[in-house]
This record gives structure tokens, sequence and C-alpha cells, in this order.
């Protein structure tokens, strides 16, 4: 029940090759070879369709997209157009749930639980949104923002897909798509709340002026966002998290764990 959770931060990385990566470790999670993983990382600019999600929620042009060598890839998840880009958290789990004895929403409400608790440890207030799975921003208030994402696929009883959280990522990448197929949804970011709470503060103060500080790098997140995820999941936390991890001895680490050579 309480079995280990084994992290890696893979940096960033293309989101064809961790997907391929996901589907291998979660066939392998499956067939008992290997112990639940949490893969955490960021993607250059794609955009992702659930299985059934609708193309009409891509705003932008084929030839905008290619311009900007911008890929729409539809994949086995639940779920609407999302945007993946720099500035981005993306956790991957891939979890046998039933091994663990948990079912797939307390996941969804775990998952949700690390991204509100990642956001508030930068001074961020977030919450979850009855019926808008995910993490926002004044969830029941005039104007709710969303700051992060969830989308998960299970298969042989195994997880894979997971949550983007937004930490300083371009947010007009967003106008390209209906985030998560809501037409008028505002998106936001850690570094985007945190410059407006200084203008509430000092309503006074030049608009174009930056009065956030430093918004945190996506390692940063990553190491916060996994350790609020271990203690939802009441699962003790192994593998080397940023600043001290390195993005290539993960991905090797990952590869031998395939093969089943020595971790």
């Amino acid at each position: 029940m309480n079995a280990p959770l084994e992290a890696s931060w893979l940096g960033r990385i293309d989101y064809r090759e961790a997907w391929d990566l996901q589907r291998r470790l979660a066939a392998a999670r499956a067939g008992d070879r290997i112990a639940d993983q949490v893969l955490l990382l960021e993607h250059p600019a794609v955009l992702t369709i659930g299985r059934h999600g609708d193309e009409r929620h891509v705003l932008a042009s084929p030839a905008e997209l290619a311009a900007r060598g911008i890929e729409v890839i539809r994949v086995e998840r639940g779920g609407e157009v999302t945007y993946h880009g720099p500035g981005q958290l993306v956790a991957y789990p891939i979890l046998a749930l039933s091994r663990r004895g948990l079912l797939l929403r307390p996941l969804v409400r775990a998952l949700e639980a690390a991204m509100v608790a990642t956001c508030a440890a930068f001074g961020v207030e977030a919450a979850r949104r009855d019926g808008h799975p995910g993490c926002w921003c004044d969830p029941d208030g005039p104007a709710p923002r969303k700051i992060g994402a969830l989308g998960i696929r299970v298969e042989r009883g195994v997880t894979y897909h997971g949550i983007a959280l937004n930490v300083a990522p371009d947010l007009a990448d967003f106008e390209l798509i209906d985030p998560c197929g809501m037409p008028g949804v505002a998106s936001t970011s850690v570094a985007a709340e945190l410059d407006r709470a200084r203008r509430t503060a000092d309503p006074t103060a030049d608009p174009t002026a930056d009065l956030a500080a430093p918004a945190p790098t996506v390692a940063t997140a990553a190491s916060v966002f996994t350790r609020a995820l271990s203690a939802a999941l009441d699962a003790p936390l192994i593998g080397e998290l940023p600043p001290s991890a390195d993005p290539a001895a993960g991905r090797s680490r990952l590869e031998r764990l395939l093969t089943g050579r020595a971790a």
C-alpha cells in the first residue's frame, strides 16, 4: 500500500521521446518488472489532443503552427487540447493502481493536491475546481484562471500521462488553443500570479515595470511537486531530484531499468 515512488528528473525532452518512454515503462510496470515511477520534465512547444478531443479547439492555423515548429499530436489520454512548452512542469506518474490500493479518483485528487501545494510553496494561492480537473487560481471567483492541467490514461491497471503545471511559460502560447476545450478560459502561471499580487499590493506601480520576484525554475518546482505527491500518496520517495539530479543520468537509469540491467 505504501510502496516507494521512484522519481526521475529528465530535463527538457521531446514529447514523442517521453511518450514512448512512458508507454514502455507502463508495460514494464504492468508486468511487475519495475516499481512505480514518476517522470519529471518539460517539453519544447507542442500541442496534444486527447483520444476523443475536438481539433476545432486548436485555434492556430496549420500554417502558423508549422512556421513555429509546433506539432499537434493525438494521444491516448482523456481530455481536449493541451499546450506544453518551456517553463511548464510536466509530471508523468507510472503507477499500478491496484497494487497501491488506489482508485483513479483519489489519484486525481492527489495530483491536484500536489499542484496546489506546489503553488502555495511559491506564494500562489490555488485550488481544485469542481467539475474541472486540474488546478485553478480564484476557482470560485468572477475570473477563474487555470494554472495546471491534468489528463490520465489507465491501461492494464497502470497510469500514464499526468499533469502540466505552469511555472513561467510564455502565456501568449495558450492563445493557440481553447485550453482543455474551454473557449475563453484564462491561463495563468506562478510567475504571472506573483506579478499580479505585487500589482494589487501597489496599484500605483508603473504598469510596464516587472514587479515580480524571479519565478521558480521548472527544476525547483519539480522537487516541490514530487515531495508533495509522495506525501499525498503516502509513498516513500526514492530517486534523485533537482538540483543534484542529472537529466542524462536519469534517462540512462530508466533505459537500464527497462532492459533489466542494474538501475
